[in-house]
């Protein structure tokens, strides 16, 4: 049998279920035979790191928040079974199709509209460019997030104001460092300290 023509389309999720509609979209595709219609099912993740309890942490998070990406031929069987998923909220640009189908009504036979909604595949320099970023991306040295943020309280783990309590006020996201108000003998005072020198309370 002749590999069929597949494209790139993308899949609009229910925010933070991205990982869920993937399962579904694989496992109704083995359910109803359909494997040589799919070449894969996408989700463009990085990775990343994070301070935890003072320990730098390596954690992952989704690219396209909401968004899957499927190469697919889609026929209209397997388009159904997308769409009518769990967690799935149909194709992200559809063009709007008409056509005139007879239909035989009372004995009379009509000519009616029928109006379809058609997925449109992505440019090949679409999904290129998103391949891309990813392989960019898994090159790269993980970027570390910022796990704080201003007018949190922290505490201090290390250094010469251990086990004081403070409020973020800045965070100097280039150097890692944040600006602290800690009170010190009934005063606030400013302090400047590392990420690895605070955690949350």
């Amino acid at each position: 049998m002749s590999e069929v023509a597949k494209k790139w389309y993308v899949v609009r999720t229910a925010g933070g279920k991205e990982k869920k509609a993937k399962e579904y979209i694989e496992k109704e595709i083995e359910n109803n035979g359909l494997q040589d219609l799919v070449s894969q099912v996408l989700i463009p993740t990085e990775k990343y790191y994070q301070i935890k309890n003072g320990k730098r942490v390596s954690a992952e998070r989704v690219l396209f928040p909401g968004y899957i990406y499927i190469e697919a031929a889609l026929t209209g069987e397997l388009e159904h079974i997308i769409k009518n998923l769990t967690f799935v909220a149909g194709f992200l640009s559809e063009n709007t199709e008409t056509r005139e189908e007879r239909r035989v009504e009372n004995g009379k036979t009509k000519v009616v509209k029928v109006v379809k909604r058609v997925p449109v595949p992505l440019r090949q320099s679409e999904i290129a460019r998103i391949l891309g970023a990813i392989d960019t991306m898994a090159d790269q040295d993980e970027e570390t997030i910022t796990p704080f943020t201003v007018g949190e309280p922290i505490k201090i783990t290390d250094g010469p104001f251990n086990g004081f309590e403070g409020t973020v006020e800045k965070i100097m996201d280039d150097k890692r460092k944040l600006s602290v108000t800690v009170k010190i003998f009934g005063r606030k005072t400013l302090v400047e300290l590392n990420f690895a020198q605070v955690t949350k309370v």
